[in-house]
């Protein structure tokens, strides 16, 4: 039941969003919305688990815990996706604010940036048990990915995988918002 798929193309670099499971991602890396201490739980990361295996979390914890607003790398288990960058949007307390989302953000393209790759997909960061409202998110998200792409050498697609339709919509709407003012 994906949908097609919303994105902004500049340069040689690509910004898009679509409906789907990320754990069906083909981008190189996918973004794990972690805790501080890499616990694969619910959610998105649980879905990670589940379906790349318990090695994924294993790797994870042995490099971790991770500062709240870090990102680390691991390999993808069973996963099209090559690795998986956890992501640690919140801690313990299950909270998150702009500052983390933005700085999360940037710290899981950096990963990226580290390992040479050429493709990552994202969920909305800190809108599950976090709580943050999914337009502010796509909004701060979709800023940092235009961003980041600007200066980046390998880094060509950046994509954000949205589970729920109402979320897809959200960040679709932002995509084109986007869009709209670079005319």
């Amino acid at each position: 039941m994906e949908q097609d798929t919303t994105k902004i193309t500049f340069d040689d670099k690509t910004v898009y969003c679509r409906q789907g499971d990320i754990t069906e991602s083909e981008a190189e890396a996918v973004v794990n919305a972690a805790n501080n201490h890499l616990w694969m739980g619910a959610g998105v990361a649980g879905a990670i688990k589940r379906k790349g295996g318990q090695s994924i979390e294993d790797e994870a914890v042995e490099l971790g815990p991770i500062a709240i607003g870090e990102a680390i790398a691991t390999k993808a288990g069973a996963l099209k996706a090559k690795y998986v960058i956890h992501a640690a949007v919140m801690g313990q307390d299950l909270v998150t604010d702009k500052a983390l989302i933005k700085k999360t953000t940037r710290s899981a393209l950096e990963q990226a940036g580290k390992l040479s790759i050429s493709s990552i997909d994202f969920p909305a960061l800190g809108t599950g048990v976090g709580g943050f409202p999914i337009v502010r998110c796509a909004e701060i998200m979709i800023a940092e990915a235009m961003g980041f792409l600007k200066s980046s050498s390998n880094l060509k697609a950046v994509g954000f995988i949205l589970f729920g339709f109402d979320s897809f919509q959200a960040f679709a709407a932002v995509l084109k918002k986007v869009e709209k003012s670079r005319r």
